[in-house]
This record gives structure tokens, sequence and C-alpha cells, in this order.
């Protein structure tokens, strides 16, 4: 038996945990896929055909499938637990170049790329699906597609030059509240540019993750507020971008090792403080 639970979902890209109990030697019935897609496994093993050459898929060993090969499965020693990434044609190719499909069908998984999928599966859980979530994915999709394909990648094209306009750009853009900065999927088809191109971009620039640096800035905002005399956290929450207030109390504790509670505490003023 066969389950599916997606674990995030957006238009360029879907990250579901997948469940087989089956217990069968033979291989299963052809099937063709429209996606590109990397599988990564969390427990368990099974094995794949596709083009005609098996491979057995476990922790150690991942594959890359492309829209329109036919592929079987089977299951000889039990079922599997296993991370499914797909992703549309077009961030294949912002990350794949003109490559049309990987020249190897399976992945080695070292432990950085270990550490890549773990990662991948934490942020899940931190209800910030479109930058924290959409950076581990990326850095986890280029190091898989580049190790996989031959030939450059589109990143190797990038320059410093470039990379500097385009973080200025970026910064404007958050800092402004720009609608289009709400993802970074979005803020990067708004300056032009690959996701990717943009998440690396940051760091190599300011040595902050774009992700932290959209933290800064809401941290900044809700400091403001708090500091004004704002007595609603679940409507700061809600007006700088977070989930819900909880979202914003761990992040604000995360970055500032207090909760927005004390902070607001903190930030009276001193007959305030002196009289709690």
């Amino acid at each position: 038996m066969l389950t599916s639970v997606p674990v995030a979902t957006r238009p360029d890209f879907g990250i579901s945990a997948v469940s087989c109990r089956a217990d069968h030697t033979r291989w299963s019935a052809p099937e063709v896929r429209a996606d590109y897609r990397v599988v990564l496994v969390r427990r368990g093993r099974f094995r794949r055909m596709a083009a005609g050459v098996p491979a057995g898929i476990d922790t150690t060993l991942a594959y890359v499938g492309v829209p329109g090969e036919e592929e079987s499965f089977a299951h000889p020693v039990g079922g599997d637990v296993c991370t499914l990434i797909s992703v549309t044609p077009q961030l294949w190719r912002s990350l794949a170049g003109d490559s049309t499909g990987p020249t190897a069908q399976t992945l080695y998984i070292d432990p950085r790329l270990d550490l890549a999928h773990r990662r991948l599966l934490t942020a899940a859980r931190l209800d910030d699906i479109d930058y924290a979530l959409a950076e581990e994915l990326l850095g986890l999709l280029s190091t898989a597609i580049g190790r996989s394909i031959a030939g450059p990648t589109p990143l190797a094209n990038a320059s410093v030059e470039r990379d500097r306009s385009l973080v200025v750009a970026a910064r404007e853009a958050i800092a402004e509240g720009d609608p289009a900065a709400d993802t970074l999927f979005a803020l990067a088809e708004s300056l032009g540019v690959s996701p990717y191109r943009l998440s690396r971009a940051f760091p190599r620039q300011l040595g902050v993750s774009v992700t932290r640096f959209r933290h800064r800035v809401r941290i900044g905002r809700a400091l403001d507020r708090l500091e004004a005399g704002e007595t609603s956290l679940s409507t700061l929450a809600a007006d700088l971008g977070y989930a819900d207030q909880a979202h914003l109390t761990r992040t604000v504790r995360q970055y500032l090792g207090h909760t927005p509670t004390a902070l607001r505490r903190l930030l009276a003023p001193a007959p305030d403080r002196a009289h709690p």
C-alpha cells in the first residue's frame, strides 16, 4: 500500500512524505510521470528500474527522475519511507541549465546531502515555507542536480558585480514591503533571476542568507511596534507576515533570546520597567 502526505506545496515545487508497505519481489507495472523529481529514502530500501537499468535505492542512494521515463519498482525486503521532491521544468532548468535530464539516474547521498535532507524536513516544520524551506530546498536540489548532470550549471556564469546589484534590489524590495517579496520565488521572478541565484547572492554579498535578512527586517519592525506600545501580538504577527503569534514568538526568541512580551517590558520607559 502506498500513501503520500504533502509536506509543502507551492506552484514551483512539491515535497511529500511517501510510505510504501509493500513486500513483493517482482517488478510493478511500468508507470510514467510528468515531473522532474528527486527521491531520498528516510527508512528502508527498494529497487527501481528505469531505462532497463535496475538500481537498489536506500538511505545512501537516491534517484533522479525526469518526465516521460518509464519506471517500475520492487520491494523485496518490505516497506520504506521516502521524501519525494517534485519540481517544475522551469525550476529544473534554472538549476540544470539546458540539460533535459540527468546523466546518472542515481545519486550517492554523502553526509552533506544527508544533512541537507534532514535540514529540509526540519525547515518544513518551521511555518516558513516561502523562505526558510525554499532556501533549504534550493540548496539540496542544486547539489543533487549538479552531481547528476554533465557540464556547468547556470550559477557558474554569475559575477560579483551582478550579484551586488541583485542584492541591492532585493534588499530594497524586502525593506519596502513589496508584495513580490512575500516569497523567495516571487522576489526572484520580479528581479529576473532564478531563485537559486538570488539565494546564493545574499551570503556572498552580505554574509547572511536572504531568509535571515528578511527576518532582520521584520524583527526590526516588530521592535518598533513593541517600543511604541503594541499590545496585540496576534495583530503584530499578522501585520508582519508571520503564520501566527506562535511563529512570531519562536522567531523573535531565536534571534534575540527574548519573547515579544519580554521585549515589550525591556523597551518600556524607565518608570514602567520599575513598576511592572
